[in-house]
Formats: structure tokens, C-alpha cells, sequence
């Protein structure tokens, strides 16, 4: 799978862009905010409908247009077209000089996986970034997915506002109830199969990425790096229906839906710790990097060839040993004839990975190739 075209109209310093990329290593080298990152947050949108930087869509227009479009052709199983136009008056998606109706008709048509300094909210952040980080993944496997997390939430949204009503209508929330907990439940299940899949591929990744490391003070030669251990952590312990029944009370006072998979959580433990308490920095940093190498690889496993990388400039912020740990990914998708579009600076880019990169120079929102 690759991305042989990219067209950008007003979107975000881009007045206008066409750009043609081949497979293999794509390097943007620029200084900072020149529109690097805008390039990688396109390709990002256009396979998941969403800015990796957790952004709306009014923020990705330039400043002083209505709209942006960005759209491409990808090669993949078969040619496909795709052009996506956002506005505050009009929003359209199409694939193949089609509108798409439904979202299962388009997801997968490009798949893709960011590296970004915003990863560590993964280790650091709240619950709800470990939660998208297992959506993201189950939406880019299960095509029905996303449409039954859209269900769920809708559901979720219902029931709130119902429960914040002075006179509750308890046949609405009944109705809504039942909705939650079929959606529910499927989630559930989905996410549970997915950690015993997921976790032997992200402890291979820690240990490759972080083993690769200098030995740390106080630890014997020859140790390898600490333990991964990921745990799922549904709100749901065993009959969501029950549990959401016995939570009615608590419901009313806090005017909001308390269980469900909305509230799950995914436990990152290093050496039977928590990482987010007892990780150093480094640690934190190395875990990141391993869940999205992690998908990468599952990624690749699943469908039999690797999904598009989208770096930005953190090679530049890992020591030699560490970036080795991330080399046989790279190195797989070129054996694959895959795409890695990576971001740097002159000053922060490590030379060992760009050996056949094909480089380009992001100006003020102007791409040329060198």
C-alpha cells in the first residue's frame, strides 16, 4: 500500500500542493514550521478521518478560507481515489468519484501509523488516550468497528442527557439502556481479543527498542529490558445490564453514565509497575515508541503488508542504540516496497536511517524534491 499522489487546497499553510511519491523512504527536511508536519497530519486524515494532533477540522484551514480539500490516489489492492472537502457549511468524502455513504465502505481503503511527540499521552495521559489508541487499531481491523463505537456513543450521549433532566423519562432511558449495553458488550469483546493478539507483539518491540539501550546503572550485563505487561481494564466486571441497573442511583446524582466501555482503561506495566508512576522519562519515551511499533507489526501481520509510517521528528530525540531498536521496522517496509514519509530538521536528522532516502525540502508551504 502506498500514497502515489497528495493534492492539498488551503489546508493549513498549504495554498495549493501536488505532489507525486514513489514507494519506499520519503524524507521532509525543513526548519520548524514550515509545514512538515501538515504534510504527515494529511496523510493521517485521509486514512482515519481525524488530525493525530487532536484537532478539529476548523483548524486545519488556512487562515482566511472557507474550506480546505485534501485528497490522493493510493495503490493498494487496486487504484483508488480519494477527495475530502471540509467546511463549516459543507463536508464531503468521496472514493472513486463516489459519496461515501457508509464509513465501512472506506475505512482501510488507506492505512497508516503515526510516530509523534503526542505519543506519550499515551503513557502519561488519561484513560481516554489508551482507549483511542485500541480503537484506532480495532477500526483499522474491524471494519465495522468504528460504526459500532459511533453506536455506543450515541447511545452514551442520550442517556446523559436524560439523566440530566429534572423529570427522569424512564421508558427513554430504558430504551437507550438496552441500545448501550448490546453495543457495549461487542466493544467489550473486541477489545479483549484483541490484547492476547496485540501484547506478545508490543513486548518484542519494548524489549528490541529498549534492550538495545545502554546498560543502566545497577543493572547486571547481560539483563535484558524491563518486563511489558499490557492489561485490559473494562469498567464492566462481569453482566453490563446488572452492573448498569445497580448503578442507577449513582447515575441520577452524578447526572452521567458511570460504567461501560466508555470508562475501560488500558494498564501499561513495566516489571509489574504501572509505567505512567514508576517509568523514567526514557522509559516512557522507549513505551511509546513500542505500541506504535507494535501496530505497525500487527498491522503488517494482519493484512500481509505494511501500512504507510508517518514519522514526525522523533528519530532525532532517541540515542543511536534506541533508533537501531526501530531500524527492522523500516527495514521490513522496504523489503515490502512500503512507504515511510519522515520528518526532520538538518541539525536533529540521524544520517544512518536516510541512505536511500528521497529528500525534500519544506519551505513556507512549498515542497520541492532535492
Amino acid at each position: 500500500m502506498r500514497l502515489a499522489q497528495l493534492r492539498l487546497r488551503d489546508f493549513r499553510n498549504y495554498s495549493r500542493l501536488d505532489a507525486h511519491f514513489e514507494p519506499g523512504f520519503h524524507l521532509l527536511l525543513g526548519a520548524n514550521a514550515q509545514g512538515k508536519t501538515n504534510i504527515l497530519e494529511a496523510i493521517y486524515l485521509m486514512a482515519t478521518l481525524r488530525s493525530f494532533r487532536g484537532v478539529g477540522s476548523a483548524q486545519m484551514v488556512r487562515h482566511g478560507e472557507k474550506g480546505y480539500f485534501v485528497g490522493g490516489s493510493v495503490v493498494g489492492q487496486g487504484e483508488h481515489e480519494i477527495k475530502l472537502y471540509w467546511s463549516v457549511r459543507e463536508r464531503n468524502l468521496a472514493l472513486d468519484g463516489r459519496p461515501v455513504r457508509k464509513l465501512t465502505d472506506y475505512l482501510g481503503v488507506l492505512r497508516t501509523v503515526v510516530f509523534c511527540t503526542e505519543d506519550l499521552q499515551l503513557i502519561k495521559g488519561t484513560a481516554r488516550a489508551r482507549r483511542r489508541f485500541m480503537d484506532l487499531l480495532l477500526s483499522q481491523t474491524h471494519p465495522t468497528y468504528l460504526p459500532l463505537l459511533q453506536r455506543y456513543a450515541h447511545a452514551v450521549r442520550s442517556r446523559n442527557a436524560l439523566l440530566k433532566q429534572a423529570m427522569l423519562d424512564a421508558e427513554a432511558l430504558e430504551g437507550f439502556s438496552r441500545e448501550l449495553v448490546s453495543a457495549g458488550n461487542e466493544i467489550i469483546r473486541l477489545r479483549r481479543d484483541l490484547l492476547p493478539r496485540l501484547a506478545p507483539v508490543a513486548q518484542r518491540a519494548y524489549a528490541r527498542i529498549a534492550g538495545s539501550g545502554p546498560a543502566k546503572a545497577g543493572v547486571p550485563c547481560g539483563r535484558g529490558a524491563e518486563e511489558l505487561r499490557l492489561v485490559y481494564l473494562p469498567s464492566v466486571k462481569n453482566d453490563f445490564a446488572v452492573e448498569l441497573a445497580q448503578s442507577r442511583a449513582r447515575e441520577r446524582s452524578y447526572r452521567s453514565t458511570l460504567i461501560g466501555p466508555h470508562r475501560d482503561d488500558l494498564q501499561l506495566l513495566l516489571d509489574e509497575r504501572p509505567a505512567a508512576q514508576f517509568g523514567s522519562e526514557g522509559q516512557k519515551r522507549t513505551l511509546a515508541i513500542s505500541l506504535k511499533v507494535a501496530q505497525a507489526e500487527y498491522l503488517m501481520e494482519l493484512h500481509g503488508a505494511p501500512p504507510i509510517l508517518l514519522i514526525d521528528d522523533i528519530m532525532g530525540e532517541l540515542d543511536a542504540s534506541r533508533r537501531a531498536g526501530v531500524l527492522p521496522l523500516l527495514e521490513q517496509a522496504h523489503r515490502a516496497r512500503g512507504q515511510v514519509f519522515m520528518t526532520a530538521t538538518e541539525a536533529n536528522w540521524p544520517a544512518e536511517l536516510g541512505q536511500e532516502a528521497v529528500r525534500w525540502t519544506v519551505t513556507a508551504g512549498k515542497v520541492e524534491r532535492d
